[in-house]
């Protein structure tokens, strides 16, 4: 005879801990009701000896101290037992990842595999009940009139929880919470503030998606190839590290911004960092060159150059992320246009004084001549920055994107209708979004020009002082 299948069941947990993340921190104490989805078949509670003292900002929420986990048994002692009561069911938990992960992670200290299919309670309620002014677990319970005693203790807390799951359960007649359970439900992987309506919004095109906290302020800003895919791999996966969970929680919406290149994504998703500097945003804000060139007058009246560290705000006339590629150019616009040594500051690496002959002492040379020079050096270096157009597929047919680049400093980028005229190259520019760009856009956009040469169009000045450019060879560019 087949064995029956045993209808659906429910392991509705909650726990204490000493902090609040699975890698550094430990359960104090755990609850787990087993329920059918009708009636409660069985409770089971225990503290926990945490092995670790319990700091006194968690003893005065939960009123768990050190001396009443001391004789309790430590989780090896408690894990075959929770093991056995999770097995098989559904995992139910009032924001379900933070319960989830500390379990997860204290069972495979134990050696035990377990994963089981979850059900938020915060994500039910917001489903079944929207509108609601808080999800918390204490507000929700007053809004929904659930009996909630021991705040902040296992019982007390899953006690409520397996209330207010019974409550949305009765409400559910759209069977929502039936479509949550299945594994391969996309609600399964969201953090528990954040609608699926936000992630369902998101094209797959490229561009930059912005994470925004309750505030409405954006704390992550990311670029994607294919939006949709890159923000769901951001839930996917078991991550106990302590600031992706706190980075989780604090997720409550998306918004974004399709680009037509992955390019054009990268540069936006720069400027927007740079923008707003969101809080779990780390890799990008530490792209920023270390030195620079500097024009200094002594009070001799001579013009000296100096190869130094970048302040924030300092002007400067070329940065680099190495002071081995500053004192490189430094020496180069030294003996391009004969300007004496003397007055050249190359730092204090250790190799400058194998790369640079300095002169002996000699009268120094007439300040006017020697300033001249420097303004000639100057001058020559910026015009030898290139200037050019990437030219590239837009976001829709009829439409191209453009990226300009002016003297060697990214100026702007667009979209362009392939039907527009246009008599000069500034009547394009000037349809163009102007952006400040640093040292790391550049090398960005010269390495894209260096890979596909055939979407690069050089703008030739007309004449050194004006912005006013020329394209070699027009003709089948935009148009």
């Amino acid at each position: 005879m087949a064995k029956r299948k045993r209808a659906t069941e429910y392991a509705i947990v909650d726990i204490e801990t000493t902090g609040g993340n699975a890698r550094g921190s430990r359960m104090t104490e755990i609850a787990i009701i087993i329920h059918d989805g009708t009636n409660e078949l069985e409770r089971w509670e225990s503290l926990i000896n945490p092995e670790k003292d319990i700091p006194y900002y968690i003893f005065a929420l939960t009123g768990i101290n050190n001396e009443m986990v001391k004789d309790a048994p430590v989780f090896g002692d408690l894990a075959p037992a929770v093991y056995a009561l999770l097995k098989d069911r559904v995992f139910v938990a009032h924001n379900v990842n933070f319960d989830y992960s500390f379990i997860k992670h204290q069972l495979e200290e134990e050696g035990y595999e377990w994963a089981a299919p979850k059900l938020c309670t915060v994500r039910m309620a917001r489903k079944i009940r929207p509108g609601l002014p808080s999800y918390s677990l204490g507000r929700l319970c007053d809004s929904l009139d659930v009996p909630i005693t021991d705040r902040h203790r296992a019982g007390g807390d899953a006690t409520a929880t397996a209330i207010l799951f019974h409550k949305l359960l009765d409400w559910d007649t759209d069977k929502i919470i039936e479509g949550m359970i299945k594994k391969s439900a996309p609600d399964q992987r969201l953090p528990p503030n954040l609608a699926p309506e936000y992630v369902q919004q998101l094209p797959q095109c490229p561009g930059v998606y912005y994470f925004h906290n309750d505030a409405g302020k954006a704390i992550y800003v990311g670029k994607a190839v294919n939006l949709k895919k890159r923000v769901i791999q951001h839930f996917t996966g078991h991550n106990i590290n302590p600031q992706r969970q706190h980075f989780l929680r604090e997720i409550h919406s998306i918004s974004f911004e399709p680009c037509a290149t992955e390019l054009m994504a990268l540069l936006l998703e720069c400027i927007e960092i740079k923008r707003l500097w969101p809080a779990y945003n780390r890799a990008l804000k530490r792209f920023e060159p270390k030195y620079g060139i500097f024009r200094y007058t002594a009070m001799n009246g001579y013009e000296y150059l100096a190869i130094g560290k970048l302040a924030k705000g300092q002007p400067s006339i070329a940065v680099f992320n190495r002071e081995y590629d500053g004192v490189k150019m430094l020496r180069t616009l030294a003996e391009t246009y004969q300007l004496d040594f003397r007055f050249c500051k190359f730092g204090k690496a250790s190799y400058i004084k194998h790369m640079i002959d300095m002169p002996e002492e000699e009268e120094l040379p007439d300040m006017q001549e020697h300033n001249e020079k420097v303004d000639l050096a100057i001058a020559g270096w910026h015009e030898q920055q290139p200037s050019f157009a990437i030219l590239d597929k837009g976001r829709a047919a009829g439409e191209q994107s453009c990226i300009w680049v002016e003297r060697g400093h990214f100026y702007a980028m667009g979209y362009i209708d392939e039907q527009v005229q246009f008599t000069t190259f500034e009547d394009l520019r000037a349809m163009l979004k102007r952006y400040y760009g640093n040292h790391y856009m550049m090398q960005l956009i010269h390495l894209h020009a260096a890979k596909h040469p055939a979407k690069v169009k050089s703008l030739i000045p007309q004449h050194k002082a004006a912005e006013t450019y020329v394209l070699p060879e027009r003709a089948g560019l935009l148009f």
